[in-house]
């Protein structure tokens, strides 16, 4: 047993590093935060700019649902920490929260800015050190952590490391991906990362994306059949792009698409874009006379068919196909949309891939790196916008930092370092 209090290193100070912090400090360790910007927690502001989405008030086996194949070991932390708990947390530092009509859970103000000062206040008070300006570039011949400063190379030990250092989504607030060939070097197994909760491209005609880019589609059901014969669907909204599609109902479809491209090289989205009227009711719509009226004007009247669903019906089967109103009544109950490719993963909300679970074991500590912990978008993961990635985020965060500090208060912190000098490159 180490007689004095145990170091621990926390490498990224976003929501998973930060509570990580907590929780080892909370333990009895002494804990620096390492970030790469000048601030910490920088994605968990933007992300909160229209409204910080904390959790979601789903019942238990529907949250856990939300995490596909990764629902039964990301239960087990939600066990400990649930959408419940967290909301109790956020109160003890001053910031009450309320379900929205969606069943999302916001703060009463819906910032992000005043929880994320409260809880820097609080882990200032419990001896937490912010060290920022500190990029990690991987570990020193004799074990320590190396990081680039401005005032040139750093390094650090420690009794144990958490790493928080999130996927490859929004690089510009420091989750780049960096630290994948340096976990693989260490024999670490780390899947692919890959844009999550992202738009996807299609091959819309020039003048439909000049007309109509940037045009939402409301209170339309859209879906995908995977590479493995599995249908998937999502009633919400979209917004068609000069490039594609973006928007929430894309991306709650966003990994069957991407996995279905990545498999087969090619993924259909289905849109009805008129849910509220079945396909007979439109055809008869449709077959009124006319009239003097043209094409657009009798869609408009007769069946409420204006804007960017109409080019998107013409997008779809032409000016020729158009004219067979039995047809256009199909197109707009089972709109064919071929994607091409997901959004680049610098412009996607979050990342998939990442450290593979059989990686770790139950206390997310890495089986080849003893003493170092994994938290957070690293991790491979990923779940729809709704709340669900902020809370396994926390809850993550919150297991590897209570893990890493009984590690490191056992007698396995000098044996993990000499491990890790063991390991570390020459």
């Amino acid at each position: 047993m180490t007689l004095h209090a145990p170091r621990i290193v926390v490498v990224g100070g976003g929501p998973a590093g930060l509570m990580a912090a907590e929780c080892a400090a909370a333990a009895g360790a002494t804990v620096d935060v390492f970030e790469a910007k000048a601030s910490v927690g920088r994605k968990f502001l933007v992300a909160g700019k229209g409204g910080l989405n904390l959790t979601h008030s789903d019942p238990f086996g529907r949250f856990v649902a939300r995490y596909g194949p990764r629902a039964e070991p990301i239960a087990h932390w939600l066990r400990a920490f649930d959408a419940d708990a967290l909301r109790a947390w956020a109160r003890t530092l001053g910031v009450d929260t309320f379900v929205g009509s969606s069943g999302r859970v916001f703060p009463t103000d819906l910032k992000a800015a005043p929880l994320l000062r409260a809880w820097l206040r609080r882990l200032r008070a419990e001896g937490v050190a912010m060290r920022v300006r500190h990029r990690w570039t991987g570990w020193r011949a004799d074990g320590a952590l190396a990081f680039d400063t401005t005032g040139g190379c750093v390094h650090a030990h420690a009794d144990a490391v958490v790493l928080a250092l999130g996927g490859a989504s929004w690089p510009q607030l420091g989750a780049d991906g960096a630290w994948v060939p340096w976990l693989r070097a260490q024999g670490v197994a780390v899947a692919d990362l890959a844009p999550s909760n992202c738009g996807f491209d299609v091959a819309w005609s020039a003048p439909f994306a000049q007309r109509h880019a940037g045009a939402p589609l409301k209170r339309v059901i859209a879906s995908v059949v995977d590479a493995d014969g599995r249908g998937h669907a999502q009633a919400g909204e979209c917004v068609v792009t000069a490039n594609g599609l973006e928007g929430q109902l894309v991306y709650a479809l966003s990994a069957a698409l991407r996995d279905t491209l990545a498999r087969r090289g090619a993924a259909r989205l289905v849109i009805d874009l008129l849910p509220q009227r079945s396909e007979a009711e439109l055809a008869t719509r449709l077959s009124r006379p006319a009239g003097s009226r043209s094409l657009s004007e009798h869609w408009r009247r007769s069946a409420g068919i204006d804007g960017v669903r109409a080019g998107l019906v013409l997008e779809a089967i032409g000016r020729e196909g158009a004219r067979d109103l039995t047809a256009v009544a199909r197109a707009l109950k089972a709109l064919p949309v071929d994607v091409l490719r997901p959004r680049p993963i610098a412009e996607a909300i979050s990342s998939a891939g990442g450290v593979r679970f059989e990686a770790l074991d139950e206390h997310l500590m890495l089986r080849a790196l003893p003493g170092v912990f994994c938290a957070g978008e690293m991790l491979d993961w990923e779940a729809p916008t709704g709340g669900y990635l902020l809370a396994a985020c926390f809850a993550s965060g919150r297991l590897a930092g209570a893990s890493a500090a009984h590690w490191a208060r056992g007698a396995h912190g000098g044996k993990a370092v000499a491990q890790r000098q063991a390991r570390a490159p020459r």
